[in-house]
Order: C-alpha cells, then sequence, then structure tokens
C-alpha cells in the first residue's frame, strides 16, 4: 500500500511539473501567409509533452485542412512545427474565422495541452454531452448497417452522427444517438443493456461464436476517428473479444495479426512502409510511400502515438498524387532500440491504419430535413437494391441531415448506373445525389512500389528542405 501511495504521489508531482512548465512556456502559434506563395504556414511552438504532434494534426484535420507538408522537430523539452496547409478547395486560408479557430484552438489559451487529445479539440465536442455514444465492431455483410439502424429505430433511439468503417472484411462503427422522445442522451441501465444485447445479435448473424461481435455504450465522448483506429486496432490484435468495452490501442501490447487481410494489403495498391533500426543515432526510422489522401498524415501519427511512440524529428511531402512521410521515432520510456519483432508489429499497423481509410466504391450524397428513421428508411433501401455500405459518415447539421454514404454490390463489385438510379428515384433525386471520388475510390499503386528503399532523405528538393536536411533533422540512415 505504501508503494501504491508513493507510485501515486510521484505521477501527480510529474503532472503537476508538466503543468507548470507549460504556463512558464505557453504555446506560440503562427499562422503565416506570407512565406509561401501556394499555402498558410502554421508554426507551433511549446513545452513538449506525449501527444502534442497528434493533438496539432487533429486540430488542422478537425477543421478540414489539408496538410500538404510538415516539418516536425521535438528533440529535448521543445515542440516545433511548421505545417503547410491550404482548404479543401487547394487555397490559403484567408478566413478569419478558420484562422481565429487555428489560433484558440491551439494557442496560450487552449486548456487541450494539459490532457490527451482523447476527444475533439475546440471542435464538435459541444454536443457530445448530450448523446450517448455506442460502439460497434464486428465481420461485415451486405445489409448489416440497414440492420443496426432499424434495430436503434425500433429502439426509439435517434441517430444524430455515426461514422462507418470496414477493412479486411470487419466493420466498425460509432453511432451517437439521442432519446428519440425526451431527447439528450440514453439514460436507463436497462434499456442500454437492451440496445447492446440486440445489437450485439445483429452484429453476430449466423455465427455462432461470441467473439465474432461486440458492442459497448461508451462511458465518454472520444473523439470518433481516433476512437475508430483504436477499436480496429484492438480487434486485429486480440482476434475478437467479449462485450465490456473495447481496449484503446495505446498499450504497446503483442498484434499478432498473423496472415489476417494478406490479400487486401498485397498487391500493387498497398503502401509502403519501412520500420528499420537507426542504432547510430538511437532511433527506429519509419518510411512510408502510398497515395495521398485526406486525414493520412492524421492516421499515421494516430498509430504512433496508441503505440505509444514518440516522434522526435519528421518530414511530410505530398506531392501530385502521392504522400511520403518519414519519421525518427522511439517508444515512450524506452532508450533502447526497437526489437524486429516490435518493428514488424508496427509496420502492419501503420499499413491498416493507412488502408482502411481508403474509401471504397460509389459515393453518395444525402442532404434532406432530418427525422427520426431516416437512416433506417435510407439504408433498408440501399439493401433491397443490393447496395452494400463500405464507409459512411453520419451527421446532422440543426435540422438537416448531411450524410455521405460509399456503396458497391453484394459482391463488393462497382454498383451498376441502373440500381443507382432506382435507389435515387425511390429516395429522391433532389436529396439523393451522385459524385465520383476524385482519386478513383481506391488505393493505386505508390511511385516505387516495389522498387528499392527511398528515404525522404534523399528526396530533399526546395530550400526549406535542404535547410532541414544540413541541420540533420530529415537525414537518412542510409
Amino acid at each position: 500500500m505504501m508503494a501504491c501511495g508513493s507510485r501515486s504521489r510521484s505521477n501527480e508531482m510529474v503532472d503537476e511539473f508538466e503543468k507548470l512548465v507549460i504556463r512558464m512556456n505557453p504555446p506560440r502559434v503562427t499562422v503565416d501567409n506570407d512565406s509561401d506563395m501556394t499555402a498558410t504556414l502554421v508554426k507551433v511552438d511549446s513545452a513538449n509533452k506525449y501527444g502534442t504532434l497528434l493533438e496539432v494534426v487533429q486540430v488542422l484535420t478537425d477543421l478540414k485542412l489539408t496538410i500538404k507538408r510538415g516539418y516536425i522537430s521535438s528533440d529535448g523539452e521543445w515542440f516545433m512545427d511548421v505545417f503547410h496547409v491550404v482548404d479543401q478547395d487547394g487555397n490559403k486560408l484567408y478566413d478569419g474565422q478558420v484562422i481565429d479557430r487555428i489560433e484558440q484552438s491551439l494557442g496560450a489559451g487552449s486548456l487541450s495541452f494539459r490532457a490527451a487529445p482523447e476527444r475533439s479539440v475546440g471542435v464538435e465536442a459541444e454536443a457530445e454531452e448530450e448523446q450517448t455514444t455506442i460502439e460497434l465492431i464486428g465481420r461485415d455483410r451486405p445489409g448489416l448497417l440497414s440492420e443496426v439502424f432499424a434495430v436503434l429505430t425500433d429502439l426509439k433511439c435517434n441517430i444524430v452522427a455515426s461514422e462507418v468503417w470496414t477493412h479486411d472484411a470487419r466493420v466498425a462503427a460509432l453511432v451517437r444517438v439521442t432519446d428519440a422522445d425526451a431527447g439528450g442522451a440514453v439514460a436507463d441501465p436497462d434499456r442500454l443493456d437492451t440496445v447492446k444485447r440486440l445489437l450485439r445479435h445483429v452484429l453476430r448473424g449466423s455465427c455462432r461464436d461470441k467473439k465474432a461481435a461486440r458492442a459497448a455504450i461508451s462511458a465518454r465522448a472520444a473523439h470518433a476517428q481516433r476512437r475508430l483506429h483504436q477499436m480496429m486496432h484492438a480487434d486485429r490484435r486480440r482476434g475478437g473479444g467479449e462485450d465490456g468495452g473495447f481496449d484503446g490501442a495505446g498499450d504497446g501490447g503483442s498484434d499478432d495479426d498473423g496472415d489476417c487481410g494478406a490479400a487486401s494489403r498485397g498487391g500493387s495498391g498497398r503502401p509502403v512502409v519501412e520500420v528499420e533500426d537507426c542504432a547510430e543515432r538511437g532511433y527506429t526510422l519509419v518510411n512510408v510511400r502510398c497515395r495521398d489522401r485526406p486525414k493520412l498524415l492524421f492516421d499515421t501519427v494516430c498509430t504512433l502515438t496508441d503505440m505509444q511512440y514518440v516522434v522526435f524529428h519528421g518530414t511530410v511531402i505530398a506531392e501530385g498524387s502521392e504522400a511520403y512521410q518519414e519519421y525518427y521515432i522511439r517508444h515512450l520510456g524506452d532508450s533502447a532500440g526497437s526489437s524486429g519483432e516490435d518493428r514488424d508489429r508496427l509496420r502492419r499497423a501503420l499499413e491498416a491504419a493507412i488502408e482502411r481509410r481508403y474509401t471504397e466504391g460509389l459515393r453518395l450524397e444525402l442532404c434532406c430535413e432530418d427525422r427520426v428513421g431516416l437512416l433506417s428508411d435510407v439504408t433498408r433501401i440501399f439493401r433491397e437494391h443490393g447496395l452494400s455500405v463500405t464507409h459512411a459518415e453520419v451527421e446532422t447539421r440543426g435540422a438537416r441531415a448531411a450524410n455521405v454514404f460509399y456503396v458497391v454490390d453484394a459482391s463488393g463489385q462497382p454498383v451498376q448506373g441502373q440500381a443507382v438510379e432506382a435507389v435515387r428515384a425511390e429516395i429522391g433525386e433532389q436529396v439523393l445525389s451522385v459524385r465520383e471520388p476524385a482519386d478513383g475510390g481506391g488505393p493505386r499503386s505508390p511511385v516505387g512500389a516495389g522498387g528499392g528503399r527511398r528515404s525522404l532523405g534523399n528526396m530533399i528538393r526546395s530550400r526549406s528542405e535542404k535547410f532541414l536536411y544540413n541541420l540533420g533533422l530529415i537525414r537518412s540512415c542510409s
């Protein structure tokens, strides 16, 4: 008991010391529109703590900004980052409200630097306290989402937001609901138990294995996309588990996924991830090459953070349709070099994090007046016409629903135009529109795939990169 109490007091002292350092050295954020002709520079200097990099990237991502380049350095007790960002249209940031949001979320007045970046930072956290968050994971199959939404509608749960990912024949979803009659969060424990039991039954389908599906009520409102990464990582690591919540991915435990998903990772579309020991500098070197897409940097940094790795130096470059990332990392609290098993585990986790966010299929956008049961009806129509949802983003803005679905046919092939038109005719052509993905909807072969290793240290072109290279911040081990 004395040892436990001593350890607790020690942790409290460390926490108080970190807070003191941050108060003495508050974060400094600069938004620079003059130094680069094509992008806005966001510069962040602050006292360093575990998770700071993820928090900065999370804020920029939640503001729907695209990070074209990034330079990261956090040796010692100080954190210095420069990000070249553009808006969704590829333009520099001229909206004063967006610039103010960046400065408020990351600057000296932000409380988020004093806590782990588990929630949405100053962007979407306001309404989450009055919602109930349901976490689901199980085997994917055609029509599953329709069944899930139908159960929730029957149980008088109004779906206000949801995000659904599929990867390696598994599905993970976060569904935020309110009481359809009374509004606000669903608080009755018996009712919540019924929700979990019925959803677990739907997820399990004809499979008798209880480990094949899990449903849980989240005790706190987490950042949706980070939580989905954690859920799918834990699902791969454990091979399934009984109900009662999902472990986070930050325990650094084993990740024995065997050959799970080898088919989807193979072929020309797989990202190229290399993890090597850089013993002479005391780091592990990570190189990533893949097709660029929105939120790619968030996905890789989220995975590194949740697996308890600290990024000391890094360079991120997006050139055309390709993305290149290089990180010098160490495991949290471990100065020794990583083992081959650790490096292989990290490589597999990064590959999965990149792949699970490639959107596959035809993009359908639903924008209409929101009502209870809307999603149940829409996904039922999808199912009746042979459409299967591979990815979904559900959002309620005031009284209107703004939903995005990526769909394929029941066999996983592209949907036929006739089926799409039949669905639009039934739902309403004015409210359901078709939009082709800008990148063709899936991963493509990255530059140099199958070739020799090409570190970012050998791909330096601009003056700023040469400057960092000469400082040794992005120097290659090769």
